[in-house]
């Protein structure tokens, strides 16, 4: 629902030439929000597309389910823009037995922007969430090469990403490096809850055998959301935070880092990744 990519005439300027005029395609960026009945819960700017997924998967990184019979139903609400045309920007939820039902009075009445899914909050304690799933330490074994050969399978795949240069991508692969789930977002959490909200729906979850393949950095959140999911190896083609290692080390997670080529940086439980 929604569009994913609007068009928009630019002035192109360089040193050695006259400006030109051109036509540039944009991923869009547009807010979500989230209702429990008739109450806000938060809102997320997002890439429209998958909402449902992106949906579950927040709910799931936040604690709030952790199986597909937690989450009865989501529907778009009624909502039109100034032209009158269907907004599909409202997602009314209804849970099911077993979820941890939020307190609404503390519901984030803040936008979430698509650059930050915890901005706003007081303290890391408040963010923690507790997974329903452990982390075996035998589980995610994977061939180095194998790994290294994820972020251009993921690359390859981002089609969104080709046409507009402007969004994240977070890819589910088997640990014989199938890439089984794609989604694209301008944020990279939000690409991140999409793919294990898709998990999560298909009854994937938990996803012991699999690897979590993000084309950004690794933050501190994108540790979390994986680890909520099941999910024991996240390789990252940039950066870790220091925050983002102290989580995977105490979740039991294999965190990988600037993987580029020929070559990775394992920053935590290591032996998972296999070399011959």
């Amino acid at each position: 629902m929604g569009r994913k990519i609007v068009r928009r005439r630019i002035v192109r300027a360089t040193l050695d030439g006259p400006r030109r005029i051109r036509e540039e395609k944009l991923a869009v960026e547009e807010p979500l929000e989230i209702r429990f009945g008739h109450t806000a819960f938060t809102t997320s700017m997002r890439t429209p597309g998958d909402d449902f997924d992106l949906v579950a998967g927040f709910l799931l990184a936040e604690g709030i389910i952790a199986r597909p019979e937690h989450l009865v139903s989501m529907r778009y609400c009624a909502g039109t823009d100034e032209n009158g045309m269907q907004t599909f920007n409202v997602i009314e939820v209804q849970l099911g037995f077993g979820a941890q039902t939020p307190d609404l009075s503390q519901a984030r009445n803040v936008v979430t922007s698509s650059a930050c899914g915890i901005c706003g909050t007081n303290s890391i304690d408040e963010v923690r969430k507790k997974s329903a799933f452990t982390l075996p330490p035998d589980t995610g074994r994977v061939e180095l090469e194998v790994l290294l050969a994820m972020p251009e399978r993921l690359r390859v795949a981002q089609h969104l990403f080709e046409r507009t240069g402007g969004v994240h991508a977070a890819g589910l692969f088997s640990t014989d490096g199938e890439l089984l789930l794609l989604r694209e977002d301008v944020g990279r959490h939000n690409a991140v809850d999409k793919v294990i909200g898709a998990a999560l729906r298909d009854g994937m979850l938990p996803l012991e055998n699999m690897v979590l393949q993000v084309s950004g950095r690794a933050s501190f959140e994108l540790v979390q959301k994986a680890a909520m999911a099941g999910i024991p190896v996240l390789s990252a083609v940039s950066a870790p935070s220091s925050l983002a290692v102290e989580l995977a080390e105490e979740s039991g997670l294999t965190l990988a880092a600037f993987s580029r080529g020929s070559s990775v940086n394992l920053y935590t439980h290591a032996e998972r990744i296999l070399s011959t």
